[in-house]
């Protein structure tokens, strides 16, 4: 099976643990942790990182730290991972979710303004399977309504809007390094800002709150959200490789792009999008299936996975799930897209060849159906 992520380790992180291992800090303090907010947030261009126990707690972290509360509300793209809307509710707050474009899958700008109400005290764009939103335009609109913006880069390392690295935009980004991520630390995650200020902040609610300068004194309720020494390790090691990381992830897109160029021309499947004013990394290499191939994607597949090529649905449209469920016409684009897409393996452990197989599978599939 040609499984759909996996995290490419080596030398580097095998002495980066045990280097933490014999200094036995092995727990939530240690030289890595400095090392790695500082390493990452200098990649990002942010003045300061604050690592995290996973990319959900830091947007939990983020959106507590900026005062979000019961009773305000955070615009949110209805095609998301979970976590983004769920951690608004841990903040006792209301998700308003917004449609995303059709024609790159994020967070549809021209949608926000007339979801603000006097209650929006927040946007949540998300840098969808790699790709940047349209930030110029989310900004403006912030400013104008003196809103925060909190970038979900859970699934961007290292992508561009207009030459910016994604996360360095808005007033907090938040990022996820889970295992199918393109550098992991297992589980972990951090939160950028170039406000020191709010940096602090952030530092002392993962900390239960407890007061820096006298210990087991708290002025405030906090959480236990931080990364462990042996998982910032990890993230040192695997930083070094980052950029050839991105480069491999940009190149498996080509060969996908070179392999299945033609069914897009014959309006079979639409290839993952890349705007001109963006640079993707392609986290996972997207497709969606057209009506007009005329087989069900969970046929298509099904059909994968018994030819031994993994692959995972898009995210279901969130308006759609249990939680959340409600009935709304405005978020058609969502709906869609979310019914249509698939991700293929991405892993930068693939190959020229594995991908060939894999667009060779795929048009094998579109010919039997054809027939």
């Amino acid at each position: 099976m040609i499984p759909i992520a996996e995290p490419l380790l080596g030398k580097d992180e095998l002495k980066n643990i045990k280097e933490a291992i014999e200094s036995g800090w092995v727990s939530s303090k240690g030289k890595f942790i400095k090392e790695f907010e500082d390493n990452f947030s200098k990649f990002c261009d942010v003045k300061f990182g604050v690592t995290t126990s996973s990319g959900t707690t830091a947007l939990h972290l983020a959106l507590s730290a900026l005062g979000i509360k019961s009773g305000d509300e955070v615009i949110v793209p209805d095609l998301t991972f979970i976590a983004t809307a769920n951690t608004v509710v841990y903040c006792n707050a209301k998700p308003t979710f917004i449609d995303v474009h059709p024609d790159y899958w994020c967070l549809d700008p021209e949608k926000i303004t007339e979801k603000i109400t006097p209650k929006t005290k927040a946007i949540i764009p998300v840098h969808l399977y790699g790709h940047p939103c349209d930030m110029d335009i989310i900004m403006e609109i912030a400013e104008e309504n003196n809103l925060y913006v909190i970038e979900d880069a859970a699934e961007a390392h290292g992508s561009e809007y207009k030459g910016k690295k994604v996360g360095s935009i808005g007033h907090v980004s938040c990022y996820s390094f889970f295992a199918n991520k393109v550098i992991t630390t297992g589980e972990g995650g951090m939160c950028l800002t170039d406000n020191e200020e709010l940096a602090e902040k952030m530092k002392l609610l993962r900390d239960h709150g407890m007061n820096h300068e006298k210990r087991y004194w708290y002025d405030i309720i906090g959480f236990n959200y931080r990364m462990t020494n042996l998982q910032a390790a990890l993230g040192v090691a695997q930083l070094t490789k980052i950029d050839k990381f991105i480069n491999k992830k940009r190149q498996i897109a080509n060969w996908y792009y070179k392999g299945l160029i033609d069914l897009a021309d014959q309006e079979l499947i639409t290839l993952q999008p890349e705007k001109k004013w963006a640079k993707s990394i392609y986290w996972m290499y997207s497709i969606l299936l057209n009506e007009k191939l005329g087989i069900s994607r969970e046929r298509f597949l099904e059909t994968l996975k018994n030819n031994g090529i993994d692959n995972r649905p898009f995210f279901y449209a969130i308006h759609l799930l249990p939680p959340y469920k409600c009935s709304n016409s405005t978020l058609m684009v969502a709906e869609d897209i979310s019914s249509r897409g698939l991700n293929l393996p991405s892993s930068t452990v693939l190959e020229e060849k594995d991908i060939k197989y894999i667009n060779k599978i795929i048009k094998k599939i579109v010919d039997e159906v054809k027939k």
